[in-house]
């Protein structure tokens, strides 16, 4: 598969382009500044641009089979990249004509808003992290709308760890007693098997343990 990975050189897309890379995908790394990414395949190709400038993102995407974003605003609390960024990569593969498209966002976001604890609902989510939260609900909301063949992925919050595929995913919103946080290396992952796979055509998925 012909995969662009837009915001490559984040802490998970970087790991996703690498999984993708393993998994025999030829990839090209879309970000700001792709010469950050760390790693070097013979598959892999650079596209550096703004993940909000509709015409840069259409030339980036133009002959590739999946988009995968895994767009972040890093430290900042009230950049809206993911719904600006994810807007103007929707229109670009409607421009282009592709079609499949896995996004990742956060658990908590919709009908996950159920398996959080109070710790997130109140204090991250609720109070420290209000804006963020808010750009990944309306995130989802374009790609839900999009006509695209989406999948979303929620992961938990991120921390550093191996790949060792030890998560629960596709749970309910009535689902209990998760730690609410995964290993990035598993998000990854995870985002990378989606290239493959139909499983979760259409669908929100949990991820955590």
């Amino acid at each position: 598969m012909k995969v662009i990975v837009i915001g490559a050189t984040g802490t998970v897309g970087s790991l996703a382009v690498e999984r993708m890379l393993e998994d025999g995908h030829e990839v090209t790394a879309f970000a700001r500044n792709p010469d950050h990414l760390r790693v070097t395949h013979r598959n892999l190709r650079s596209f550096a641009g703004d993940a909000t400038d509709l015409s840069t993102v259409s030339t980036a995407v133009a002959g590739h089979d999946v988009v995968v974003v895994t767009l972040g605003a890093g430290m900042s609390r009230k950049n809206l990249i993911r719904s600006t960024g994810t807007l103007a990569v929707i229109q670009a593969m409607q421009e282009q004509g592709i079609d499949r498209l896995i996004c990742q966002s956060t658990l908590g976001a919709h009908e996950s808003w159920s398996n959080l604890n109070f710790f997130w609902k109140r204090i991250m989510f609720g109070a420290l992290l209000k804006p963020v939260f808010r750009d990944h609900e309306l995130q989802e909301a374009l790609v839900r709308a999009s006509g695209l063949d989406w999948t979303i992925v929620r992961p938990g919050a991120f921390t550093n760890g191996p790949a060792d595929g030890q998560f629960k995913e596709n749970f309910g919103p009535l689902e209990r007693g998760l730690s609410l946080k995964i290993t990035r290396a598993n998000v990854a992952a995870f985002l990378a098997r989606q290239v493959s796979e139909m499983t979760y055509l259409r669908a929100a998925v949990g991820i955590s343990n």
